[in-house]
């Protein structure tokens, strides 16, 4: 008896379509950190946490952006056309799920940064708080160490 596949796996047709629907709704750090970097035009990221989460620390470049006030002021924070990311504090919390939501209502392409806040800061990733950028050690549980490549 398997445990695993107590459940059947999904028909191939299936898979592809529930895997692909994720990948147009989802991103990772990693993917976002390498657009950021690379300066890919119209990405806005959103960082949809309160105000003391954002001043404890936050994206570079990111827009603050609270869920509850996306819908009013969402046309002037971000441009019409943008491609949103949204993020909160990480994968146990839906905060950038329902952000995300929000920009979805609005009309913009948006896809949710998986791992959220934790793991940019767990990867080792810099942020900014109030006192300036700082990084903290990469958790090589969520990242590899430097000479180790995930190759994903």
């Amino acid at each position: 008896m398997t445990r695993t596949f107590a459940v059947p796996a999904a028909e191939s047709h299936t898979a592809v379509a529930h895997l692909l629907t994720r990948l147009q709704v989802e991103t990772d750090v990693a993917d976002v950190h390498a657009d950021l970097t690379a300066g890919v035009p119209d990405l806005v990221v959103v960082d949809s946490r309160g105000d003391v989460a954002w001043e404890q620390g936050h994206l570079p470049g990111a827009v603050h952006l609270p869920t509850a006030q996306i819908a009013e002021r969402a046309a002037a924070t971000v441009p019409p056309g943008a491609r949103v990311v949204t993020y909160c504090w990480g994968p146990g919390c839906d905060g950038a799920t329902r952000a995300a939501l929000e920009f979805a209502r609005l009309g913009y392409p948006v896809k949710e940064m998986r791992g959220g806040y934790e793991y940019w800061v767990r990867e080792g990733l810099a942020v900014v708080t109030t006192t300036g950028s700082i990084r903290r050690p990469v958790d090589d549980l969520t990242a590899p160490r430097p000479a180790v490549g995930c190759d994903c």
